[in-house]
């Protein structure tokens, strides 16, 4: 597995955007790590921080191309 250091958030949103983006990446060969603290939080019997917000993490190798999808969905 890839040093954990290396990722880097490229995007914060709902499930929605979250699943496009994901879709798109995918589509370039990127394997995005998505991150859902609310979800995460519900499965450990916590409190929910910031109800249906996910962020998505990229290898810093994949940087410019990640962020060139997220610009075109803007």
């Amino acid at each position: 597995m890839k040093d954990p250091e290396k990722f880097i958030k490229i995007f914060t949103g709902n499930a929605i955007e979250i699943l496009a983006l994901r879709n798109e990446l995918k589509k370039q060969g990127i394997a995005p790590i998505i991150k859902d603290d609310s979800e995460s939080a519900r499965l450990a019997g916590f409190g929910i921080v910031a109800p249906g917000l996910q962020e998505v993490f990229v290898h810093k190798d994949e940087l410019d191309v990640a962020f060139r999808i997220v610009e075109s969905l803007k």
